[in-house]
């Protein structure tokens, strides 16, 4: 990456366009003047525009002089970037998952334009869905492509995502969002969560005291004008009234917190130095804030705190190498992977991007679904469905790892 840094930095450097904007400015100017002149004096329009011939091709010899640089810039950063990152092909879509579901890759797109506040380009996108259905083209043996795909308008599955209240709600997040991150005001996030504190405490969701006592540590070092000395006092006692008028209900789950809040009252003058310090005087928090009532907001609307669409695209990203990889070796080797719904490789991704518990039977190495699912006998251990009709035969069977036996029909089957 040095070198791809390098041919930027130089990039920066000379394809600087300042130069060129000067120029092109004094020719328009000379344009100008002459145009004033003739319309001033319309009988010296022919000894004008005979002065203006030189200036201007001067001009014109200075910009291009000047974009020279930028394109020369431009071409060796481009060939960088083409020797850094070389065209590989990308893999075949033969085995590709989804290209039977085009409803649920529209619902994606349409969901990640409203979960990002791109309003009119979701209502855009969602009439042409509407007025151009996905043709599905089901084979033969595969009942699967209509029961995911066939609902919705015009089997788009897109109907619900036109609601107006749905966009209602995206708005209001994105009006609370703003206020909180730009303008750090917490007040509209703290009635929401007061709104909605019966299904918040229902999740088990810390949200609303996180607000309350952000709230209360804004206030104490000064809130707006935190650089006032008056305003730092008179926000003290603005913290301690919004404690009591506001957080006393919270003493019952969230005593030491309160407790550490008002702990930090005669550490005032040096906080910095305080025990307190990392609460009081945390940068990263309204960001963790905002995050966290995303999440909280999308939840009780039903959805994942990360646009789904955002978080396939960047798994695939991730993937993408692994994939072209094992592409070449089935190339040279002349073989097939013919399983559609698994990877031939295990695919490291970050503990950020794991939603579902998998299980892999210890038997037969072949990882549980539900048509195989995991069962487990009454030792405790747990093997697949298919690896227990094999092993019991029908009849009584010994585990294949401790000495206990049992019969099929003791073995319970496990919801992970």
């Amino acid at each position: 990456m040095d070198s791809l840094l390098e041919e930027l930095a130089k990039l920066e450097k000379k394809g600087n366009l300042t130069k060129s904007v000067d120029n092109v400015q004094k020719t328009i100017d000379i344009l100008v003047r002459a145009r004033d002149s003739i319309a001033e004096n319309p009988n010296t329009a022919s000894v004008t525009l005979a002065k203006l011939q030189n200036p201007v091709k001067q001009s014109f010899e200075a910009i291009n002089s000047d974009l020279k640089d930028v394109y020369k810039g431009l071409g060796n950063y481009g060939k960088a970037i083409d020797k850094k990152f070389k065209d590989k092909p990308l893999p075949t879509t033969d085995y590709d998952a989804l290209s039977a579901h085009t409803a649920l890759m529209n619902r994606a797109v349409a969901m990640h334009f409203l979960r990002e506040g791109q309003f009119s380009v979701a209502s855009t996108f969602l009439e042409d869905v509407t007025n151009h259905p996905p043709r599905v083209e089901q084979t033969s043996g595969d009942d699967s492509v209509m029961s995911v795909d066939g609902v919705g308008e015009n089997g788009s599955g897109v109907a619900f995502l036109k609601s107006e209240e749905l966009r209602k709600q995206f708005a209001d997040m994105y009006h609370i969002l703003h206020a909180l991150k730009n303008d750090k005001n917490l007040l509209p996030a703290i009635d929401w969560a007061r709104a909605h504190s019966a299904a918040l405490e229902t999740r088990g969701s810390n949200l609303e005291f996180e607000l309350g006592k952000t709230q209360f540590v804004w206030l104490f070092t000064g809130g707006a004008n935190p650089a006032d000395p008056s305003n730092v006092h008179r926000g003290r006692e603005e913290a301690l009234r919004y404690a009591r008028e506001n957080l006393a209900h919270f003493q019952a789950r969230y005593l030491k917190e309160l407790q550490r809040l008002m702990g930090a009252m005669p550490f005032h003058p040096n906080l910095v130095e305080s025990p307190y310090r990392r609460t009081f005087l945390n940068d990263g928090q309204w960001e963790d804030l905002a995050h966290s009532f995303t999440r909280e907001f999308c939840s009780l609307l039903g959805l994942s705190a990360d646009s789904p669409l955002y978080i396939a695209a960047t798994a695939g990203a991730i993937a993408l190498p692994t994939l072209l990889k094992l592409q070449t070796i089935m190339k040279e080797k002349r073989t097939e992977w013919t399983t559609q719904h698994e990877l031939p490789v295990e695919i490291p991704l970050p503990p950020a991007f794991h939603f579902h518990s998998i299980f892999v039977c210890p038997v037969s190495k072949e990882q549980t679904t539900d048509e195989n699912p995991p069962m487990m006998m009454p030792c405790g251990h747990v093997v697949a469905q298919e690896s227990l009709v094999r092993l019991s035969k029908g009849s009584r069977f010994k585990c294949p790892y401790c000495p206990s036996e049992s019969r099929p029909e003791d073995a319970k089957k496990l919801y992970m």
